[in-house]
Parts: C-alpha cells; sequence; structure tokens
C-alpha cells in the first residue's frame, strides 16, 4: 500500500500546528542526546527545525551558515557542543520553553 503523504511533511505540520507536539519532540531530542544517541537527536531536531524556527531563521538566531546547519543536523553530521547548544537553545527560545533535567534509575 502506497503512503498518500510524505511522513516529513505530516510531522512538520503538525509541530508547526501543535505546540505540544513540538515540545514533545525537542524533549525527545534532549532525551536521546542524553541517553548516548546523537544521531536519533539531530534527525529530531532537524525536522522540528524546519517546523519552527527554520534552517535561515536559525541561521540568523546562531549566528552560523544555513549550509552548516544543514550538515550538522544531516545523518552523518556531527555538530561541536557549541554549535549543538546554540541550535537547541535558539528551538527552546521559540517554542517558549526551559530544559530541566532529572536522573532516573536504570532499568
Amino acid at each position: 500500500m502506497a503512503l498518500t503523504r510524505d511522513f516529513k511533511e505530516t510531522v512538520k505540520e503538525r509541530a508547526a500546528r501543535d505546540p505540544a507536539f513540538a515540545k514533545a519532540m525537542l524533549d525527545e531530542a534532549a532525551t536521546a542526546f542524553l541517553n548516548g544517541e546523537p544521531h536519533v537527536a539531530r534527525l529530531i531536531l532537524r525536522d522540528l527545525v524546519n517546523a519552527s524556527v527554520g534552517f535561515e531563521g536559525l541561521a540568523a538566531e546562531t549566528k552560523r551558515p544555513s549550509k552548516s546547519l544543514h550538515r550538522m543536523l544531516s545523518e552523518k553530521g556531527n555538530p561541536s557542543m557549541d554549535n549543538l547548544a546554540a541550535i537547541f537553545g535558539a528551538v527552546r527560545k521559540r517554542l517558549g520553553v526551559a530544559f530541566e533535567a532529572h536522573g532516573v534509575e536504570a532499568a
């Protein structure tokens, strides 16, 4: 059975119209990063940037070239901690949320 809509477009549209969904995506990206899954965090952040601030807006906010930001958030991207912090900060600011980390017992 063929898909009727592109998955990325569906996620982008939902995040753009549903602030709770966008915040959940940001939370998931931060959790993935902190749990040692930076590749997952980058891909979630890429979709969230597309749905919220956009790469041109992110470039203006972070004072980094948009092409560099695209590469950083690609599947094989490797952003520095400073760049990743700037990206998280810009998206966090756009969504109007703050981060609060909590440790939990490992299963």
